[in-house]
């Protein structure tokens, strides 16, 4: 791996502020649209848990034509070593990645550009130790994934491509890496060996979206709706800080997705 800085240490963050659209937002299940004042303060609380984390955040404006733009994590991949752009899977979202391309250009010396021809969604990107893993779903497709392989290369790190379970939005709706050697993972997930050399913790079944949680730097941002996954991971020895995740949740989205990620050296 290029950088010797752990997976989980960052001090700058890219976040975009919703826009009243996101209620039109895409969804695998209909759970009813989310309430936009009260997704936008979660929102908002979800950038002071990252500050108080000890990252520095920049704040995009909304993008009114692109309900799903406040998840800025599936349009590219940012590193220490620089940025890649990506292609959503879903068509609708293709425009959200013309629009990041300067914001990347102004924060990075080098910009890798996702060629034509496939597609991948950085929900589908888990970065490792050992490896980043590059999941095949709906969103991300081999061809889109072999390329993101050599885009990654340029960068200095090493994909790896692996196959999420049927029913599995993205890679990381059912993963986050906690520490070196720790994943909290669902049933599903665990179930595929991709994580056979990591230690996993495995929320209950009913609390199976709980998995899309994120590391940042000490502490552990996990949706407050699942308490016995928060006990897991307190018993464990992580430091948990529980945030509500009720609204974005009817969108398909957890907290990985809400924001881009880098140590900036």
């Amino acid at each position: 791996m290029a950088s010797t800085t752990p997976c989980y240490r960052f001090n700058s963050a890219l976040v975009r502020t919703p826009a009243a659209s996101v209620v039109n937002g895409l969804r695998n299940l209909d759970a009813g649209d989310p309430n936009y004042e009260h997704l936008l303060a979660q929102h908002g609380a979800y950038l002071t848990t990252l500050a108080a984390a000890g990252v520095a955040v920049s704040v995009l404006p909304a993008l009114a034509a692109f309900p799903d733009a406040v998840f800025v994590e599936d349009p590219a991949l940012v590193f220490s070593e620089g940025a890649i752009l990506l292609r959503p899977g879903a068509s609708s979202r293709r425009g959200e990645a013309a629009a990041l391309l300067p914001e990347l250009h102004r924060r990075f010396d080098t910009v890798v550009i996702l060629p034509p021809g496939g597609h991948a969604d950085g929900g589908d990107v888990l970065v490792t130790p050992d490896a980043v893993l590059i999941g095949i779903s709906a969103r991300t497709n081999p061809t889109g994934a072999r390329a993101l392989v050599d885009c990654l290369d340029q960068l200095g790190y090493h994909g790896k491509i692996v196959q999420t379970p049927t029913g599995c939005l993205h890679l990381k709706s059912d993963c986050a890496l906690l520490d070196e050697e720790t994943v909290l993972v669902t049933h599903r997930l665990a179930d595929t060996g991709i994580f056979k050399r990591f230690r996993r913790i495995v929320p209950p079944r009913d609390e199976a979206p709980a998995a899309n949680a994120v590391r940042v730097n000490d502490v552990v941002l996990v949706s407050s709706r699942y308490l016995r996954t928060i006990d897991r991971l307190e018993t464990a020895g992580f430091r948990t800080v529980p945030v509500d995740t009720t609204e974005i949740e009817k969108i398909d989205a957890g907290l990985s997705c809400m924001s881009l990620r880098w140590f900036r050296n």
